[in-house]
């Protein structure tokens, strides 16, 4: 690729949630999305502390590997004590690195603070959604999923609040 732009870490974010809709058989459509989307952050991140040398970034960065391993462990305790089939994690990180290795640097912080602010306000939608899905008690895991996504949405409402300072400190050129 000739350069580095904000769109390729969007492709990132895009092909985990479109590869994990793809590797789930019988699943759920929020467990699909949730997990690529999860997957997607922790390894954004993963390359902003190798590619990044601000302090706010790789800050950022590290809040982003922990919180969302930590909801992605969750999430995927509740799909399996509700048999719901969650995607192939080694899969998803393989295809979200092959998109994102060619990175060039210059550009790279507001690429990161960009895609974090997409990224988080997407993620917001799916979550909201869920959230406020009238539940139906014939399909398993579905209050949980609902508690999850309730649970969750302040601390992806804090992360958006916060990749847009990240995003103001880090304009693009």
């Amino acid at each position: 690729m000739d350069g580095f732009t904000p769109r390729h870490l969007t492709l990132a974010v895009a092909l985990s949630t479109s590869m994990g809709m793809a590797c789930a058989a019988s699943s759920n459509d929020f467990v699909d999305k949730a997990a690529a989307g999860g997957i997607a952050e922790i390894e954004t991140s993963r390359l902003a502390l190798e590619k990044s040398s601000s302090a706010d970034i790789k800050e950022f960065a590290n809040m982003m590997i922990t919180d969302h391993s930590t909801a992605n462990d969750e999430l995927a305790t509740i799909a399996k004590k509700n048999d719901i089939e969650v995607p192939d994690t080694t899969t998803l990180v393989k295809q979200a690195k092959e998109k994102i290795l060619d990175m060039r640097d210059e550009s790279f912080d507001a690429a990161y603070a960009n895609n974090q602010v997409k990224a988080h306000e997407e993620t917001i939608e799916l979550f909201k959604k869920e959230a406020n899905t009238v539940t139906d008690d014939k399909v398993k895991g579905a209050t949980e999923l609902k508690g999850f996504a309730q649970k969750m949405l302040p601390g992806l409402e804090k992360h958006l609040d916060m990749a847009k300072k990240l995003q103001a400190a880090h304009p693009s050129k």
